[in-house]
């Protein structure tokens, strides 16, 4: 008796920035790393990876908004990965019936570009400018460089991120200042910088209830990491 279709039963790779979506990612079948938002610091934990023990890579965590019709906690499902010249198609695990079950949980589920980027975009006319460049719904610096890897590799890709900050909101400097290395927040450095600069505190505290409304609504779609059998290969 032959087997049609047998399981891979290599693990997925996941890619994430922060180490609060790693936690959100981590379970049986995946394999996770988390590069503290430092482009080079997660190309060089790529580098000491075989990719051969891995079935397919997804970048999953949270995003910048470009598109200015998204709000906080809206999820997007990559089409496609832009950086500079370089574009890569995404697949999508997610299929219609996926999308209408998160949906009727109160989430926005929209399919778009992701714009990959080295250094965080923080200003709204940065971003806005960066719409206009690419047409992307969202912007973060893990996709593009996971999307490159899985091509390479040949893997399949696909990729599913959060709008944590809209392109209505800029990011405070702050908040963008206080990652730890191991991906995690400062929260003794935002205490100082508070103190230094108490007119900081209102807009910290916009982008704490953003970023928190984004967690949750991205430990709603974790079911996407688990239906990854149906990823496409990335293609440039």
């Amino acid at each position: 008796m032959t087997v049609d279709n047998p399981i891979d039963p290599r693990p997925v790779l996941i890619v994430t920035g922060l180490v609060q979506e790693a936690r959100i990612a981590a379970g049986p079948g995946m394999i996770v790393i988390c590069s503290s938002s430092d482009p080079n610091q997660l190309r060089a934990l790529l580098a000491t990876l075989d990719s051969t023990t891995f079935r397919g890579v997804i970048s999953f965590g949270v995003a910048g908004g470009l598109d200015p019709t998204l709000k906080s906690g809206d999820v997007v499902v990559a089409t496609e990965v832009l950086a500079g010249d370089t574009r890569w198609l995404a697949g999508s695990a997610l299929n219609e019936e996926m999308i209408a079950s998160v949906a009727l949980r109160r989430r926005r589920v929209v399919r778009g570009g992701l714009a990959g980027v080295e250094q965080v975009v923080a200003g709204m006319s940065c971003k806005a400018a960066l719409r206009s460049e690419t047409g992307a719904a969202a912007v973060d610096m893990e996709s593009h460089i996971a999307a490159a890897y899985a091509a390479e590799a040949g893997l399949p890709f696909a990729a599913l991120r959060v709008i944590s900050d809209p392109a209505s909101r800029a990011l405070p400097a702050l908040a963008m200042s206080a990652i730890k290395p191991n991906g995690d927040i400062d929260l003794r450095k935002v205490l100082r910088g508070v103190a230094r600069n108490p007119t900081t505190l209102r807009a910290l505290v916009s982008t704490g209830i953003d970023f928190n409304r984004a967690l949750r609504s991205l430990r709603g779609c974790r079911g996407f990491l688990l239906g990854s059998e149906g990823l496409v290969a990335a293609e440039i």
